[in-house]
C-alpha cells in the first residue's frame, strides 16, 4: 500500500494542506507589505511637511489643524462601512490615501519630539509590533476571548483621551499611555489571529485583496498608536 496514493486520502489530504498553508503564507506576506508600504508613505509626508515651515505653519497654526487631525478617524469609519462595496483597487488606492493624510497629522511630532526620540521610539515600537504579531501568527491560543476586553479598553482610552483634551493632566495622560500600549499590543495579536484565521483559498482573488488591505489597515492602526502612545510617554521634547 502506497500511503502517498490519492486513493487512499492521506496523499490528497497532504497536498491540499501543504497548498492552504503556502497560499496563507502569501496572504499573509501581502498584509504586511502593505501595512509596511504603508507606513513608509506615512513616515515621508510627516517628515516633509513637519520639516517645511511653509507647509506645517499654514496647517498646525490654522484651525485647518483640526481638520487634518479628524481626517484619519473619517478614512477609518469609510473603510469600516464601504470595504465591503468598493473593489479591491478602490480599497487599496484609498489606503494609500488614508496613509498619506496619516502623514499630515502626524507631522506633528516632527515639531515637538527630537528627531533622536523619534527614530528610537519607532524601533522600539517596531520591536514590540512584531514580537507581538508573531505571538498571534503561531499561538495555538484562542484569542478571541480577550477581544472583547480589548474593545472595551480601546473605548475608554479614546473617552479619557477626549476628556484630557480640556482638562490637560500630565497624570491623566500618563495613565491614558501605559492602558493604552497595552490594549493596542493585545489588538495586535488578536487582529493578527483574525487575520489569518479570515482566510481561506477558495476566496477570489478580489476578495483576498480587500481582506489583505483590511487586514493591513488594522495592523498599521495598531502600530502607529503604539508609537504615539510610547512617544508621549518616553519621548525627548524639543
Amino acid at each position: 500500500m502506497n500511503p502517498t496514493n490519492p486513493r487512499y486520502g492521506y496523499g490528497a489530504a497532504a497536498g491540499s494542506q501543504a497548498l492552504f498553508d503556502e497560499g496563507l503564507r502569501r496572504h499573509m506576506l501581502r498584509v504586511y507589505n502593505y501595512m509596511g508600504i504603508g507606513l513608509v508613505v506615512t513616515g515621508i509626508v510627516a517628515l516633509i511637511v513637519g520639516t517645511t515651515p511653509a507647509l506645517y505653519v499654514p496647517i498646525f497654526q490654522s484651525p485647518l489643524k483640526w481638520v487634518v487631525m479628524l481626517a484619519p478617524l473619517a478614512f477609518v469609519f469609510f473603510f469600516s462601512f464601504r470595504i465591503q462595496s468598493m473593489s479591491a483597487s478602490t480599497a487599496q488606492m484609498m489606503f494609500w490615501a488614508f496613509c498619506a493624510v496619516m502623514g499630515l497629522s502626524l507631522a506633528s511630532v516632527f515639531l515637538v519630539f527630537t528627531g533622536t526620540s523619534i527614530a528610537r521610539t519607532f524601533f522600539i515600537a517596531a520591536t514590540m509590533f512584531g514580537a507581538t504579531s508573531l505571538y498571534g501568527y503561531t499561538t495555538k491560543r484562542d484569542l478571541s476571548n480577550i477581544g472583547s476586553f480589548l474593545m472595551m479598553g480601546l473605548f475608554g482610552v479614546i473617552i479619557a483621551s477626549i476628556v484630557n483634551i480640556f482638562l490637560g493632566s500630565n497624570a491623566l495622560q500618563f495613565a491614558i499611555s501605559i492602558i493604552g500600549i497595552v490594549v493596542f499590543v493585545g489588538l495586535t495579536a488578536w487582529d493578527t489571529q483574525n487575520i489569518k484565521e479570515q482566510y481561506a483559498e477558495n476566496y477570489d482573488q478580489e476578495s483576498q485583496q480587500k481582506i489583505a488591505v483590511f487586514g493591513a489597515l488594522s495592523l498599521y492602526l495598531n502600530f502607529v498608536n503604539i508609537f504615539q502612545l510610547l512617544l508621549n510617554l518616553t519621548g525627548e521634547r524639543e
